[in-house]
């Protein structure tokens, strides 16, 4: 079913935006230029003429044997003015004229029947461009049978293509009047799941894991009941599978581990784009009761993607040297992550791997998004003007992470012992300014919780309980 995307490496040097047009061959005469354009109407039908007589010729060969699986290069001058029209498809006048000329009909043939990676790469990234005005967007989603080539496309095994498919996608599932009918197609079109999930789970071309990553996202953002099938269903939902005995196995994907798969990548490419992306799509899962289940029940009992997200934590993203705005910088990202993290320490606190004794670096990196937060509200404003609407969204987003962080710190705090806390003493974890801080967070929210770790902290340090004790009046024990 699948081809393993062997040839990324090999695709790497090929640039897949097209060369710049030149303008003294596109120079168009009066009455043949294209809307407000200088591109040629002529010169365009030409290119186009071109690509149905390739793409004809290319049909009178599908009789000769043994060749399904031979790819061919394209013509270097078709290939030249077809990049031309790539690059001119971006103005909405030429996308128009394209639409007119029935274009997106020519690219279907392509679909069907071309042997030339370049060629079909072409074809749908023209189409991504044209799709950026509404009503070709619309046009081109209405079309069934379009609609169906294109999601076939995500079965190449030629990543600059799944990249712009990606694209094409990504940018109809953002126009709203049509993101209804690609959720629906894509629900129809089981085989998708294993599509999306076998470039997770085997790609190394980042830039492509990452717009993937988009795509899933901003599924899952649209449909609850999706995301909740491909949870729950995965593969399993597949229509397209061999019936012949000797069909290669269909790997049984399951969501969560291709998702590490290419979070794992993204993070090695030091690609912070493609960090929030995953990060974003696991704390959508955690949304939903099966969605944490799916975490947790892997094989691994959640372990991978424990370990995953806390040394991108403590180790990666929250550093003792990094400057107190970092955390609006990165609001987003420990959002999502804090949010996954709380989800598995929540339901799997028996879990050996979870037990903060082994994890109290998690504490001090907790501790430090909060003094950060409070450096960053008492820091003068920079000078910048921006409106109300922008800062209120600044504030809510960091209201979220401290809302999260400190849903955390409330449920660790509970649980500490007393051989936990010497421990933390002992290593810098926690520490009189730390726990003041902790408090001022946590109260009068979480009163229970903080309640809990003093009582524990007196049998751990009594001098220290006591100060605390004087500093925050409400928690002096009765009796």
């Amino acid at each position: 079913m699948f081809l393993l995307l062997e040839r990324n490496v090999l695709y790497m040097d090929r640039n897949p935006s097209p060369p710049p047009s030149d303008g003294e061959e596109e120079a168009a005469v009066a009455g043949d230029s294209i809307g407000n354009t200088v591109y040629s109407k002529h010169w365009l039908f030409s290119v186009l003429t071109k690509l149905i007589e390739v793409i004809s010729s290319k049909k009178s060969d599908s009789s000769e044997p043994n060749n399904v699986d031979i790819q061919v290069e394209l013509d270097e001058d078709i290939e030249n003015d077809i990049c031309k029209v790539w690059d001119m498809s971006m103005d909405k006048d030429v996308a128009l004229f394209l639409q007119e000329f029935n274009a997106p009909d020519i690219f279907m043939g392509v679909f069907a029947k071309s042997k030339s990676p370049r060629l079909t790469e072409i074809c749908v990234g023209i189409l991504g461009n044209m799709a950026c005005c509404q009503n070709i967007c619309l046009s081109i989603s209405k079309d069934e049978n379009l609609g169906q080539l294109i999601l076939q496309r995500l079965r190449d095994s030629d990543p600059p293509t799944l990249l712009e498919t990606s694209r094409l996608l990504l940018t109809c599932l953002c126009h709203p009047e049509v993101a209804n009918i690609w959720v629906e197609r894509i629900r129809g079109s089981p085989s998708v799941y294993d599509c999306v999930c076998f470039i997770m789970s085997s790609s190394t071309n980042v830039e492509l894991l990452v717009k993937v990553g988009e795509v899933l996202d901003k599924l899952f953002d649209l449909d609850e009941e999706l995301m909740l099938n491909w949870i729950k269903n995965g593969s399993h939902q597949a229509v397209e599978q061999p019936t012949d005995d000797s069909r290669e196995e269909v790997p049984d994907f399951e969501i969560v581990p291709c998702l590490l798969e290419a979070a794992k990548q993204v993070c090695s490419d030091n690609n912070t784009e493609g960090l929030d992306v995953y990060m974003h799509i696991l704390q959508l899962l955690t949304t939903v009761d099966e969605g944490i289940q799916a975490i947790v029940q892997t094989t691994d009992g959640g372990k991978k993607t424990w370990n995953l997200l806390y040394n991108l934590f403590c180790n990666d993203l929250c550093q003792p040297d990094d400057p107190p705005i970092i955390v609006q910088e990165q609001k987003m990202v420990l959002a999502s992550i804090l949010s996954v993290l709380s989800a598995i320490y929540a339901s799997q606190s028996e879990k050996e791997y979870v037990k903060i004794g082994k994890n109290m670096p998690l504490i001090s990196s907790l501790i430090r998004v909060l003094q950060n937060m409070e450096e960053c509200g008492k820091r003068p404003t920079d000078g910048s003007k921006e409106s109300k609407s922008e800062e209120s969204e600044k504030d809510f987003h960091l209201k979220i992470l401290k809302d999260i962080c400190c849903e955390l710190l409330s449920n660790i705090f509970q649980e500490l012992s007393k051989e936990n806390i010497l421990e933390g003493l002992k290593q810098g974890h926690l520490n009189e300014q730390k726990c003041s801080c902790v408090f001022q967070n946590l109260l009068p929210f979480y009163f229970t919780s903080v309640e809990s770790f003093v009582e524990v902290l007196r049998e751990a340090d009594q001098s220290l309980a006591d100060t605390l004790e004087e500093r925050f009046p409400s928690l002096k024990l009765q009796t």
